[in-house]
């Protein structure tokens, strides 16, 4: 396994659903500038230009088409990723832009001329200050209306044109205005320190777009080129990559949670298993930071618009010291009202992060539950050949003799939120409960395919398994469900998985060698490389796995997930592997344990209220717009907090952590019946060899 590992990518190991986008702004400075001179790429960047075309075009996995048809997706990208609300641009901007890049853009990307998204920036950050003069204004001439019977449309791109001319964009700023007004006030501001607050942090905003540099520009449109590739693949600036690398490392006091840009927002792409934000389990993914407080009563920052490394810097700090985020919650599709979370920051606790167990009881069965947050591996200590190192597999099979004497009568594995890890831990884990033979394909740019299997761990697991996903469940989590399901050795239930199925690779954006100069990198550049494939030849990429029984989540697909970049690579299929399914869990017994959990369903009213709190919970995200009469807009705040207050993992306003887990309770309830429909079929133990014999049975340095 380790040659392989070695042999295929420098990071193979180390691949989750991590994106660290484009930031628009710095610091917020002490005085507001004039307007500075329109931003020129420098000799530097067009350096870097030419290098990112040539490593883009020659080692991306997807061979995209140099035409005007990659032109255009470009410009539409940048315009969406700098504009996504159609807030600044008006139909004439666009039309007149399109007409002199639209065409162009593939042509200066092969020749690395990054001119025309500059220009497109500067076009950007001229309406985003008129926008912000408009808004402060605005705030002390204005009037406010709330008995009014109007809407604001988000997601502008997707439901609305381009404004005609400048005086219905005034429009748009001045719905805006209300809106913000309406959710600062339900989330527990009040009468002038609102405006205060709103003058405040429109003025630092355009203190921002006064301050921009050129590194600003580059960075945004050089994501536009690359994310036209696939969203996976990005462009860190030499400062950015520092913050990467410290991210990955983990060195520093934090919140324990990765973040990117989208758009002017900064937002959690992912909870890292073991951290702060893990074990207060109020952030979730997807969720916007729109302001940072420092300790317990210091103002709350708007932060919107930020550079990323400029935001990342606000939220660490020393070891237990606290951090405040204002929030838009992806639950709510990030509409209002915000929330505010407290979290204390500190290291990530790698006993945190490893797989933990506990048995429940349903109608007398005795059920163990391995919650397992990510597929970790202690690398160094694997590299240096430690006889204790930190690794998924060892706990596992821990947790698996120590369920063993306990005597359960089935194991729930619970994937839920596990957005990956170390490949190696992945397929050794699968070993576990399937045995030894292949586990996942890997396809790489030029078509060679290799197929990685569990070599060293017998099935130490055979009984009834039913494994947990949601939305959040990606890359090497999708790979060990998928699995699973392909051996047809157990049931997996709960949502669609995120649908990660690809590989990327770190590489730096070197200069030519010259003996007389010792220039820094460029930069580097984050590439997609290669694809993940089932077993069965089918990927994981885009579509997920799908569960054998649905257990829907309260997590939005339509902010979540591979399906909803426009630019993922698409669902494909390669020739099966040489494998023999298990058959523990037959389609016929699938079939069975649908029926029976629909009927009991059908009965439970404590499920039927949940599923009607989920339709007014997508009703309410999938409306186009939203009030801005404060009666309606009150009204559906406060619809939203009940949701979560009733379902959510913690409750509101204690922050704790609740202590009935009702997924959970459900899928016992198919693992009920699961344990009822084999013991019909079969006598045999469940464990075939306690796990503690395996690793005395293993040389020193050995898992």
């Amino acid at each position: 396994m380790k040659s392989l590992r070695t042999a295929l990518f420098p990071v193979f190991l180390i691949f989750s659903i991590l994106t660290m986008s484009w930031g628009q702004s710095q610091a917020v400075p002490a005085k507001a500038a004039a307007p500075p001179a329109l931003l020129a790429p420098t000799p530097e960047q067009m350096e870097a230009s030419r290098h990112l075309a040539q490593y883009l075009i020659q080692n991306h996995y997807r061979k995209v088409p140099l035409n005007d048809s990659l032109s255009q997706q470009i410009f539409d990208r940048f315009l969406d990723n700098i504009d996504n609300n159609r807030s600044y641009f008006t139909a004439s901007d666009v039309e007149r832009l399109r007409k002199e890049y639209g065409n162009r853009l593939d042509d200066d990307f092969i020749t690395g001329n990054p001119e025309g998204g500059f220009a497109i920036y500067n076009q950007f950050l001229k309406r985003a200050r008129q926008k912000m003069a408009f808004m402060m204004k605005a705030l002390k001439t204005s009037t406010f209306d709330f008995t009014k019977p109007e809407t604001l449309e988000l997601e502008r791109s997707k439901t609305a044109p381009w404004s005609v001319d400048l005086a219905a964009l005034q429009d748009q700023w001045r719905k805006e205005l209300k809106y913000q007004y309406l959710n600062m006030k339900f989330t527990g501001e009040k009468g002038k320190s609102i405006k205060s607050a709103l003058e405040k942090s429109f003025r630092n905003r355009l203190n921002l777009f006064n301050q921009q540099k050129p590194e600003d520009a580059f960075v945004a449109y050089m994501n536009a080129v690359t994310t036209s590739f696939d969203p996976h693949t990005d462009y860190f600036s030499p400062d950015m990559y520092e913050n990467f690398q410290i991210d990955m490392s983990r060195s520093l006091e934090g919140i324990g949670a990765k973040l990117q840009m989208e758009n002017e927002y900064t937002v959690v792409n992912e909870i890292i298993p073991g951290g702060p934000a893990f074990k207060g389990n109020q952030l979730k993914k997807g969720d916007q930071i729109i302001g940072v407080g420092q300790g317990e009563n210091g103002e709350i920052i708007d932060v919107v618009g930020w550079r990323i490394n400029d935001v990342v810097k606000k939220i660490r700090g020393p070891k237990g010291t606290v951090v405040r985020l204002k929030v838009l919650p992806a639950s709510q599709a990030n509409k209002g009202p915000a929330r505010i979370i407290r979290i204390v920051r500190a290291k990530v606790d790698l006993q945190e992060q490893a797989a933990q167990k506990k048995i429940i009881i349903e109608k007398g069965k005795k059920i163990g539950v391995i919650v397992l947050p990510s597929f970790y591996l202690d690398f160094e200590g694997e590299r240096q050949n430690k006889t204790n190192y930190t690794s998924t597999t060892r706990d596992v099979i821990k947790i698996l003799n120590e369920l063993n004497a306990a005597k359960v009568d089935g194991i729930i594995l619970d994937l839920r939120d596990n957005g990956g890890g170390s490949l190696e831990e992945a397929v050794n884990v699968t070993g576990l409960f399937v045995g030894q033979g292949p586990v996942v394909q890997v396809s790489n740019a030029l078509g060679g395919k290799m197929v990685l299997k569990d070599e060293e761990y017998p099935a130490l697991y055979t009984g009834p398994l039913v494994v947990l996903v949601n939305r959040y469940s990606a890359s090497a989590s999708e790979i060990f469900a998928a699995a699973i399901q392909d051996y047809g050795r157990g049931v997996i239930v709960g949502d669609r998985t995120f649908g990660k199925g690809t590989v990327q690779s770190i590489v730096s954006i070197k200069r030519p060698f010259s003996m007389f100069t010792n220039q820094p990198d460029l930069g580097q550049l984050k590439l997609t490389v290669a694809k993940f494939y089932r077993i069965s030849g089918g990927s994981t990429q885009h579509i997920g796995v799908l569960p054998d029984i649905v257990l829907p989540s309260m997590i939005d697909p339509e902010v979540v997930g591979e399906d909803t970049y426009t630019s993922s690579l698409p669902w494909t299929t390669i020739s099966r592997a040489d494998y023999t399914p298990v058959g523990s869990v037959s389609r016929a017994d699938i079939s069975m344990l649908k029926s029976e959990f629909k009927a009991r369903a059908a009965k439970d009213s404590q499920y039927q209220a949940y599923l009607a709190d989920l339709a007014t919970l997508n009703r309410i995200r999938n409306k186009k717009s939203v009030s801005l009469q404060e009666k309606n807009f009150e009204t559906e705040s406060k619809t939203l907090k009940q949701i979560q207050d009733r379902w959510g993992d913690e409750n509101l306003e204690t922050g704790k952590k609740k202590k009935t887990d009702f997924i959970i309770q459900e899928t016992a309830g198919i693992m009920d019946d699961l344990i009822d429909l084999k013991a019909q079929e079969t006598d045999a133990p469940m464990l075939q060899k306690p796990a503690a014999q395996l690793i005395k049975a293993m040389p020193l340095g050995k898992k």
